[in-house]
């Protein structure tokens, strides 16, 4: 389908250096003043009754991100639908399917693939924040070994690295939760390592179950576009070897 009239086209070009393989990939860019309501019905896009006295703002961010979605589930099944909203709020795919959605500042994506691939995917777009917002706000997104194994990128570029940080542990989570279907936040997954080809390695700091237990490590990636950053954590289907930790940037 086109996208809705407050949305530019559809793109469907991994913004990063290495694309997932085996995924669909689906992005636009929004305006939110430019949402009209009847873009719901317009759209074919369902509107779950949290939405009704919502923003346009809102509105506009959760109607990008399911036309994303609709697109993405498209070209990996060949079946268009609309992800509905689950009761602890997190998207419903079609069983043989996973998928992830995000959308921030203008800018909305959903990433889809087949089970048989993957157990769980995890996209987060987030502009990069002021350094006065990262001062403010450090203590909360990293841990205590983060804040000393980080420090020199922390005092160069404080906003980037804030970024990049909260980007990858949501990430996390959207990948990890549908799996394990308990909540994690920010001080229960840490960031050891990461290069300059976006490659980073997360270290989970907390029992979410027999398998995502304390210590296990969990390879991602990002890039920067835009003054965005795009995370990435995948989860792939069947046994697979541990993630092999990548430098520390101290």
């Amino acid at each position: 389908m086109n996208p809705p009239r407050c949305c530019s086209p559809f793109q469907t070009q991994w913004p990063g250096h290495q694309p997932p393989a085996k995924t669909a990939f689906v992005s636009t860019l929004f305006n939110a003043a430019a949402f009209h309501d009847d873009e719901f019905d317009t759209c074919n896009i369902p509107r779950p009754a949290i939405f009704e006295r919502a923003v346009n703002k809102r509105k506009a961010e959760y109607v990008a991100g399911r036309a994303c979605a609709r697109e993405a589930l498209e070209l990996e099944t060949g079946i268009s639908s609309v992800p509905e909203i689950g009761e602890d709020r997190a998207p419903i795919w079609p069983a043989e399917t996973v998928g992830t959605i995000t959308h921030s500042d203008g800018w909305a994506a959903a990433l889809v693939a087949s089970r048989q691939h993957y157990q769980g995917l995890g996209i987060d777009v987030e502009t990069v924040m002021s350094a006065d917002r990262a001062h403010r706000l450090f203590q909360e997104i990293l841990t205590p070994d983060e804040q000393r194994r980080h420090a020199s990128a922390l005092e160069a570029d404080p906003g980037q690295l804030l970024t990049i940080i909260f980007s990858l542990k949501e990430s996390l989570f959207k990948a990890l939760y549908p799996i394990v279907k308990r909540r994690f936040y920010f001080q229960h997954a840490e960031l050891i390592g990461f290069d300059n080809q976006g490659q980073a390695t997360l270290r989970l700091l907390s029992e979410l179950s027999p398998e995502w237990h304390h210590g296990r490590e969990v390879d991602a990636q990002f890039t920067v576009f835009d003054n965005r950053i795009l995370s990435l954590v995948t989860i792939p289907s069947g046994r697979r070897p541990p993630a092999s930790s990548l430098i520390d940037n101290n």
